[in-house]
């Protein structure tokens, strides 16, 4: 299961520490390195080409190759058992990593903070929200990035690109952040068509291809001629639309190869930007961040160049989307009431990073479907 399936809760508690950059001193645990010396480890869950979460770490570590005097080592296909340790160990032991990067939910714990804890003078660091600065290693961490503001982006594009106002989303399951992603892409299409709705449909677990089809095909029937979702792999969604002959939008890494002829945009994570810190911070001896968290203020997410999909007034509307966000423009201005009573539960204007959107259990007004 990747790291989105995680509330921001425990990521907002001490974003502090991190999403402005700031760094905790580790002391004699942290590990200085010279340019020269740079090894960075990094594991996957899935195949480094899936055109979903594996990939967008990918991309980001195709980039970190780049750096002068930085090596890394890979692997992949990697399961949330012993095996990580086995791999994060031997990257440490036979390669000299100093930096491990493990980019799956499941590797955290007890993985990840066992290890740290038997090799204090490696740093390593988590895709995912989780690490407890009261209880776990110094040198560990998080990162995350806020996608629902690129998912958000995709819903400005897809509001003007849709004929039919109705915009299809394939969901795993009805948590917090797949909720934000939801109702994100309906607030941004709302945005720029007030006409537009959102129709979800909930496959139940992260990587269910059968079920996805099956999704996609339910809501083109319905309607839907712009289709978009949250799973690990958006691969099936995106070539059932494209095959159906729909318009689409992606999450997590690029699908654009994907759907030549409907491809409107999409949500990426830009992990780059955290793993050229991560590298030059090491490289100069200086300590890393245990946190980092933000969307577009901090460069950590985008959205995939527009497709043939995408009309002219729709890439004008993400494009002035993006600077507002990048501007901290906030996504959630109330009141808003949920789809199912018509209650009140956004009664105000949050900042994106705000800790109340990690309370969301609802779907909004003009999303339709449900959460049970």
């Amino acid at each position: 299961m990747n790291a989105a399936a995680v509330s921001r809760r425990t990521l907002l508690k001490t974003a502090a520490l991190g999403a402005a950059g700031a760094a905790l001193n580790f002391g004699a645990a942290s590990r200085a390195l010279a340019a020269g010396d740079l090894t960075i480890g990094i594991v996957y869950v899935g195949a480094r080409d899936d055109f979903g979460w594996n990939q967008a770490h990918a991309v980001a570590v195709k980039a970190l190759k780049e750096l002068p005097n930085v090596k890394v080592v890979e692997e992949e296909n990697v399961p949330e058992t012993d095996a990580v340790s086995k791999s994060m160990e031997s990257m440490i032991n036979l390669d000299g990593a100093g930096l491990i990067l493990a980019t799956s939910f499941g590797y955290y714990t007890p993985f990840v903070v066992d290890l740290a804890k038997k090799y204090p003078d490696t740093q390593f660091r988590h895709a995912a929200p989780l690490w407890n600065k009261d209880k776990d290693p110094k040198n560990a961490g998080s990162y995350f990035g806020y996608l629902n503001q690129a998912h958000y982006v995709n819903g400005v594009a897809a509001g003007l690109s849709t004929k039919s106002n109705k915009i299809g989303f394939i969901a795993a399951k009805p948590i917090a952040s797949v909720l934000s992603n939801i109702n994100s892409v309906l607030l941004g299409a709302r945005s720029a068509n007030p006409n537009a709705t959102v129709q979800v449909i909930f496959t139940g677990d992260w990587s269910l291809p059968v079920r996805e089809a099956e999704a996609a095909n339910a809501l083109v029937d319905a309607g839907c001629d712009v289709i978009t979702c949250h799973v690990d792999g958006p691969k099936v969604a995106i070539e059932m639309a494209e095959k159906r002959g729909v318009m689409s939008c992606g999450h997590n890494a690029s699908q654009a190869p994907l759907a030549p002829k409907g491809f409107i945009t999409g949500a990426e994570y830009k992990w780059e930007t955290i793993y050229k810190g991560y590298a030059t911070d090491l490289a100069e001896g200086k300590s890393l961040p245990n946190f980092l968290a933000g969307g577009y203020e901090h460069d950590y997410v985008r959205n995939t160049p527009f497709g043939a999909g995408a009309t002219e007034p729709a890439q004008k509307a993400a494009l002035a989307a993006i600077d507002g966000l990048r501007a901290k423009k906030p996504i959630y201005v109330g009141p808003l009431k949920d789809n199912k009573a018509g209650k009140v539960v956004i009664d105000k204007t949050y900042d994106n990073l705000d800790p109340f959107l990690d309370k969301m259990d609802y779907l909004l007004e003009g999303v339709v479907g449900s959460t049970t």
